[in-house]
């Protein structure tokens, strides 16, 4: 007597073979679509030109976050925190005690004590971070990034590393191509720019790594590594993606923002009218 399968029992003898199959291939026969190659540039390297911008609210606060009320009371919802998932890796930045109380106590004093309230260069990394589009300008020996916040501007040097001259807001930049990632070593800052409004900052001892790895056509992942033995008990990292803008005329547009802050730190100064 010959028994004959259904058309439902075949189709899962169909389904286990095929997991047997699969199941038996070496890893290789399931390995991973090769990674994105960007357009290239006149000089062979990937094409980073355009306009950036993250979508993120790291320049809140680095960590992850609840929404909450601002410290400007009658700003109301406009002046609030919005919430974020965090961009720093394994959640937590490293601080050594006493460097712990000092953010907690910038935390505090942020209206008073933040330089981005002041208009004063955003540093690196918190430049591109910022809820502003900056934009990138190759050549083969120099890269710019123009900031739209405060017309903040870098060079980064593609040739042979050049000592710097003096330490600055935007630290020195010195890049080179790894594969598909441009990655810039960024050394010689101040120690007068913060990473966030939550009161994260460094010393002088700063020092970046950052990569830009493309994506797709229109976003990046952003990568950077912090060094500060100064500061933080052991290198730690960020990551997020940035997205290019795609309006018909995107551009950077102004925002100097010294004449937004001259009352708040000259007003004092005023001569007095007299009696």
């Amino acid at each position: 007597m010959v028994l004959r399968a259904s058309k439902s029992q075949r189709l899962i003898l169909y389904i286990l073979a095929a997991a047997v199959l699969i199941a038996a291939m070496p890893f290789s026969g399931l390995a991973q679509a090769p990674a994105y190659r960007a357009p290239r540039t006149a000089d062979g390297q990937p094409n980073l030109n355009g306009i950036w911008q993250a979508m993120n609210t790291a320049n809140w606060d680095l960590q992850g976050h609840a929404a909450q009320a601002g410290s400007i009371v009658a700003l109301g919802a406009v002046g609030a925190i919005p919430a974020g998932i965090g961009v720093v890796e394994g959640g937590e930045i490293p601080y050594l005690p006493q460097a712990l109380a000092k953010k907690k106590e910038n935390a505090a004093n942020w209206i008073k004590l933040d330089p981005e309230v002041k208009c004063y260069l955003p540093g690196i990394p918190r430049a591109t971070y910022m809820p502003f589009p900056f934009q990138i300008v190759q050549s083969k020996n120099r890269i710019l990034f123009s900031y739209e916040y405060a017309s903040a501007a870098r060079v980064v040097n593609m040739g042979k590393p050049a000592k710097a001259p003096d330490n600055f807001w935007m630290g020195w930049s010195t890049g080179h191509w790894d594969g598909e990632t441009l990655v810039i070593d960024v050394t010689n800052f101040n120690e007068d720019t913060w990473f966030d409004r939550a009161g994260d900052f460094h010393s002088d001892a700063l020092h970046v790594t950052e990569r830009y790895t493309p994506l797709s056509p229109d976003a990046l992942l952003y990568e950077a590594q912090i060094e500060d033995p100064k500061t933080f008990s052991r290198p730690w990292k960020i990551g997020m993606p940035l997205y290019r803008h795609l309006e018909k005329n995107a551009q950077l547009l102004e925002f100097k923002c010294v004449e937004f802050v001259e009352e708040l730190m000259y007003g004092h100064l005023r001569k007095k009218a007299g009696p």
